[in-house]
């Protein structure tokens, strides 16, 4: 799995997101361009500590850490996972501000390195910098796909 802390990655990213048509109807799913911008940000703001995610109930967390290696994992996600209450957008977002700050927060990221220890994730505990790069970059991704880019 790509990386985004790789700069071939990193680059091929803000390329797609730019391709991205604010009036493309996604190939899955029920949100529109601005909104999956808008939820894009969610994972890259978790990593970067802007925002965080209620952590599960024991029994949850334990279910939940099952999966974590499908985070960063070669193998794609499948269409229309569920994803955590907090990055559900469902209200009208403003494509071109969305698509903004989206590029901002994949910057800052980006600039983060091995030399910087990222938090661990408030569901899936504690990822390597390897692993947070994978997890970013196959999030986008699978998202970038949905738009046709």
């Amino acid at each position: 799995m790509k990386s985004l802390f790789s700069s071939e990655a990193y680059s091929q990213i803000q390329k797609r997101i730019a391709q991205v048509d604010p009036n493309k109807t996604p190939e899955w799913g029920k949100m529109n361009a601005a909104q999956m911008m808008h939820h894009c940000q969610k994972p890259l703001e978790v990593a970067l500590q802007k925002t965080t995610v209620k952590k599960p109930n024991f029994f949850m967390g334990l279910l939940m850490k099952s999966f974590k290696g499908m985070l960063y994992n070669d193998k794609p996600w499948k269409q229309n996972l569920p994803t955590a209450k907090e990055f559900i957008v469902t209200d009208t977002k403003d494509f071109e501000k969305e698509k903004i700050q989206l590029i901002s927060l994949l910057e800052e990221f980006n600039k983060k390195d091995e030399s910087v220890t990222l938090p661990p994730h408030p569901i899936f505990g504690k990822f390597t910098n390897e692993q947070w790069g994978k997890m970013q970059y196959k999030h986008l991704n699978h998202h970038l796909k949905q738009f046709g880019v």
